[in-house]
């Protein structure tokens, strides 16, 4: 396995100050930064902060574009049922899948080490998901038979107090959701 890069070396404080300039100055100016680490005491060459800037700019790309999927999600999908969760499980099952895919894909020069810590922890995740998922749809199938049960007994107190069955029916039809 590849040994750590000298970002990932550096003191928890001085790299978020580094990463903290490098964000601020739009992934640019490595050679400033390289100037201000060797003032720190670390002598880091702007190739290897460079290296180090693009992942984090992929990284919170990323994020960027996951919090945006989800912030459309919810204003696009009621929450009936769990919609969104199982629509958000769905968006990360599909995302787990195109990495592994590509991680089959990668180069065989690639450090079989890490491919095979990779492809654990995507698999870890991936079971993670699952459960997620199972519980979710459990969730959602609890929910519908609690209204279900609740809609049945609305429509045979309203009966009993002398509602009329189009009436009653109407109430069942609004507390399922269902269209007349």
């Amino acid at each position: 396995m590849a040994p750590p890069s000298k970002v990932a070396l550096l003191p928890d404080e001085v790299r978020r100050d580094f990463e903290s300039r490098l964000i601020h100055g739009a992934f640019s100016g490595y050679e400033a930064l390289s100037d201000w680490l060797e003032t720190q005491g670390y002598e880091i060459s702007k190739s290897v902060l460079h290296k180090h800037g693009q992942k984090l700019k992929r990284r919170l790309e990323a994020i960027k574009a996951s919090t945006q999927a989800a912030q459309l999600l919810a204003e696009s999908v009621p929450d009936e049922a769990g919609a969104l969760s199982s629509a958000v499980l769905n968006l990360v099952q599909t995302e787990m899948f195109d990495l592994l895919v590509n991680l089959q894909e990668a180069d065989d020069a690639d450090d079989a080490g890490a491919r095979v810590k990779l492809l654990g922890n995507a698999a870890h995740a991936m079971a993670d998901l699952a459960r997620a998922s199972l519980k979710q749809k459990e969730w959602a199938g609890q929910v519908r038979e609690r209204t279900e049960a609740a809609a049945a007994a609305v429509e045979k107190i309203t009966r009993k107090g002398g509602l009329s069955a189009e009436a009653a029916n109407e109430i069942r039809r609004e507390i399922l959701g269902i269209a007349a």
